[in-house]
């Protein structure tokens, strides 16, 4: 695999990485990551099209973009694969309504199944789209011995709006499947919280969808703020620094869920994902140091399976932790590079949900409030 990678920002076109041998004609694969309102201002597309004239080209915006190990936002981020031995298919999928989602991942999976399938990577709106759906549909619809990862778009923090696209300029509603083939890729994939649980596990006695209720037949706001006590005067900014681990079932291991925001009429809390009725929650609360071991960690479980450094790697993490961690961000990142080395190709973005298996051959999850990291390899 040859790699390019260039970035625009402060208003100019910078190249940051380019590989001997790397040939821009022969170049499969662009994953663009950026800044929703400059999607919106320059013709980002056109650009890279003009660049990468046979590629599939992939674009999202962010509520972050990660290169080498910095995070910048109001930046565009532009990484092109040329592999040597490894074949690329993408397909894109547009939905107005968050109830089509889950079909919508049945189509995305059936457009690019094949016998020599290895991983398929998701990047979907990070709005209209229901990721928990998603993600059902995906783990249901794929061969076992598929690996699938990927994230949905991010808005910054503003949470307005999202912007994806396939081989055009990205819009909102679209759902984008980038399917890997053949016997020369090595995938690995980590994820990785580094939450502190506290308080006892309650059952959701009322939610729709991202929206709860109650807890243990208790108003869900009222509860959520005898836990955060102090805490509680600073909603809703203080809901980043305690999401909730939730499991959908006692058999299911828990993934975490950011809460958006609040309703104070209502008592009720909308999160960043689905939060079903009779699913089992406990609070969580930030451990800083904890959450940069947990980068560490992804990082270390995406190379269990690997012999080698990575050639590429994808860091996909939550807003939220970018904006608990503050100055500290860049730390999680640098944490990674620590564990890859100084060869390794790092890109990536703050996302509105990760998606990735917890641990080797298990299926996908939605995730918040993690790292989450994708590492490539040929061979």
């Amino acid at each position: 695999m040859k790699i390019c990678q260039s970035t625009y920002r402060s208003d100019a076109w910078e190249s940051i990485r380019i590989d001997e041998g790397f040939s821009s004609e022969k170049a499969q694969l662009v994953i663009v990551f950026g800044e929703r309102k400059l999607f919106e201002q320059m013709q980002v597309y056109s650009k890279v099209r003009e660049d990468f004239p046979h590629a599939e080209i992939v674009i999202n915006s962010t509520a972050g973009e990660i290169f080498n190990t910095g995070v910048e936002t109001q930046t565009i981020v532009v990484t092109a694969l040329q592999f040597e031995n490894t074949q690329i298919k993408t397909t894109q999928i547009s939905i107005s309504d968050t109830s089509e989602s889950y079909q919508a991942a049945c189509q995305l999976v059936e457009a690019l199944q094949a016998d020599d399938l290895v991983h398929i990577m998701v990047i979907s709106d990070g709005g209209v789209v229901n990721g928990s759906a998603l993600v059902r549909a995906l783990n249901e619809h794929t061969s076992p011995h598929v690996t699938v990862t990927g994230g949905l778009a991010g808005d910054d923090d503003r949470f307005e709006k999202t912007l994806v696209g396939l081989n055009a300029e990205p819009s909102e509603g679209k759902i984008i499947g980038i399917g890997f083939y053949g016997s020369h890729l090595r995938i690995g994939h980590g994820t990785m919280g580094g939450w502190d649980v506290f308080g006892p596990e309650r059952e959701i006695t009322q939610s729709q969808y991202n929206v709860l209720y109650s807890i243990g037949g208790k108003p869900a706001l009222e509860l959520y703020k005898e836990y955060l006590g102090k805490y509680a005067k600073d909603l809703p900014g203080a809901a980043l620094l305690f999401p909730l681990s939730m499991r959908v079932d006692a058999d299911s291991a828990p993934v975490v869920r950011t809460i958006l925001s609040i309703d104070e009429k209502q008592q009720s809390m909308t999160f960043a994902g689905e939060i079903p009725k009779g699913a089992l929650i406990r609070f969580m609360k930030a451990n800083f140091d904890n959450l940069l071991d947990a980068s560490s960690e992804a990082a270390e479980n995406a190379l269990q399976s690997l012999s080698f450094k990575p050639e590429l790697a994808i860091l996909i993490s939550c807003v939220g932790r970018r904006l608990v961690l503050g100055y500290r961000t860049e730390e999680e990142l640098e944490a990674a590079r620590e564990v890859f080395g100084p060869d390794t190709c790092i890109t990536g973005f703050y996302s509105y949900g990760e998606i990735s298996p917890l641990m080797a051959e298990a299926k996908c999850d939605l995730h918040n409030q993690t790292m989450t990291i994708t590492t490539f390899t040929e061979i």
